[in-house]
């Protein structure tokens, strides 16, 4: 069996900003992914937004990481040549019924420290001729990144300081004992002894955290809810240069048009409530997507939409429930030492996740 310093369970943003930060502070970091390469699930599977931190609650750590991480990000694009654009987006009220619901918005970012630009509907318009709103937010912090090349270099800086990937090695046994945790792979025999184990499994964290044997209490594990976006692309060229985003909905941050670098259009996430994961895209959902886009932009043709792809969020939370804040559990949480496990950490992940990784580590390096 061999003695390891930290253990990181998944491979996805989350995972691979954690190995970079414990390997730049000397850590010796094995990160174990269950699928064939990294960043496969929810990471590749969303919206490629790097957030300004509009929405969250004032002082959680949704709202801070955020802050902070949306900075760091940008600060990282440029240092390593991560491709990026800072194209900002407008938030969208598209009928009188719903300015109160933008005040509030404005108001919840301003008391993050995000300012947001108001503007009229002729402002909007001159801005994007397409657009149909009564008044919008204009947030220009707002932008996309390529995800994957950003992980790439996420690892590549993380095996530069001997951090190690290990693709097809799903975890399967967790025991704590004394001196350590057991970690078994694949239905084997334990191999590794970690000090530390970090679970940043994703979708799959609290399934992760339930295979921890020897004594770890089984209430500071949440239940765990599946809310499946899908997405849908756009035929053509896209008439907006900015991303569009509606008034929220339940769950999510409603059916928005998003860019790639490429400047192509793509529609989503909405959100369906499922039991089990896949990523299929039902063509006849696009009949619920033709109408919620045609509230911001009625011209909207039909047959112009065509199913992208889907992505998973990593929820511990159900329908008609508020969603809870981002769950770094460490032992000053449960009591057991050398395990944190991360829970729902869902958007803003991808723009929180270089603050999100110091504020792990510091939490895996405490009382060792």
């Amino acid at each position: 069996m061999d003695n390891v310093d930290a253990v990181i369970i998944g491979a996805g943003v989350i995972g691979l900003a954690v190995a970079r930060a414990l390997a730049l502070r000397g850590r010796e970091v094995i990160i174990l992914e269950a699928e064939d390469h990294f960043g496969t699930v929810t990471s590749s599977r969303n919206s490629e937004v790097i957030h300004a931190g509009i929405y969250y609650p004032r002082g959680s750590l949704k709202a801070r990481m955020c802050v902070a991480g949306r900075d760091l990000l940008y600060d990282f694009c440029d240092q390593y040549g991560v491709p990026y654009r800072r194209c900002g987006k407008l938030i969208v009220a598209t009928s009188e019924s719903q300015l109160a619901e933008l005040d509030k918005i404005n108001t919840a970012a301003a008391g993050n420290g995000v300012q947001l630009e108001r503007f009229s509907r002729a402002q909007a318009l001159e801005l994007e001729p397409q657009l149909s709103c009564e008044c919008a937010l204009h947030s220009p912090s707002t932008g996309i990144i390529d995800s994957h090349s950003y992980m790439l270099t996420l690892l590549g800086q993380a095996e530069s300081r001997g951090a190690t990937l290990v693709t097809e090695s799903r975890v399967t046994t967790l025991s704590l004992e004394r001196g350590g945790i057991l970690v078994g792979i694949n239905n084997e025999e334990p191999a590794l002894r970690a000090s530390t184990v970090i679970n940043s499994a994703g979708i799959f964290a609290p399934d992760v955290a339930r295979l921890i044997e020897g004594g770890f209490p089984v209430e500071h594990i949440p239940r765990r809810y599946f809310a499946k976006g899908n997405y849908f692309g756009l035929a053509g060229r896209s008439p907006f240069g900015r991303l569009v985003y509606p008034i929220p909905e339940p769950g999510g941050l409603g059916v928005h048009l998003t860019l790639d670098l490429a400047g192509r259009a793509r529609f989503g996430p909405d959100v369906q409530w499922v039991e089990n994961y896949d990523y299929s895209v039902e063509p006849q959902r696009a009949e619920r997507f033709y109408a919620a886009i045609r509230t911001y932009w009625p011209d909207l043709a039909d047959g112009a939409l065509q199913p992208a792809y889907a992505g998973i969020r990593p929820k511990i939370s159900g329908p008609n429930e508020v969603a809870p804040d981002f769950r770094v559990d460490g032992p000053e949480t449960h009591g057991v030492e050398g395990v944190v496990n991360l829970f729902g950490i869902e958007s803003p992940g991808l723009t929180a996740s270089l603050a999100l990784a110091e504020f792990i580590a510091d939490r895996a390096t405490r009382r060792r």
